[in-house]
């Protein structure tokens, strides 16, 4: 059983998610997670090929933009925006991520639609520091 440290564990979340989303490098991506991949998500089917099929359907404009990533023990928090997913606003997203033997075994995620100027009822935006196009 291979032991990663809180700070190799995030790096590992951030390279998964540009491999998979950014770069979609299917043959990079499977390096990252594991075949025995479990996934939470009530928008992903089953397992690794789950979310890898989910990701072939949208479009070639889907970005992954990190705000913050933290880490204890095997657990990543990664809080980031999915873009260009052909929905009418982005995704803002808290994406749990358990790491096991150097790769992402299981997933759970909390989806918002990101919200405009107009629609927050704080005045401020829900990621970064200024409000979507």
């Amino acid at each position: 059983m291979t032991k990663t440290t809180p700070e190799q564990n995030k790096t590992l979340v951030l390279q998964a998610f540009d491999a998979l989303f950014n770069k979609r490098d299917y043959a990079a991506a499977e390096h990252y997670w594991s075949d025995r991949y479990i996934q939470h998500s009530a928008h992903i089917a089953p397992g690794r090929e789950g979310l890898f099929n989910l990701v072939r359907t949208l479009p070639d404009t889907l970005k992954y933009e990190n705000q913050l990533i933290v880490a204890e023990g095997d657990h990543v928090i990664a809080h980031g925006r999915f873009s260009g997913s052909g929905r009418p606003a982005a995704w803002v997203a808290a994406d749990i991520v358990r790491i096991e033997d150097g790769k992402l075994a299981e997933h759970w995620d909390v989806l918002q639609y990101e919200a405009t100027k107009a629609q927050s009822a704080s005045g401020l935006p829900m990621f970064g520091d200024r409000f979507p196009d």
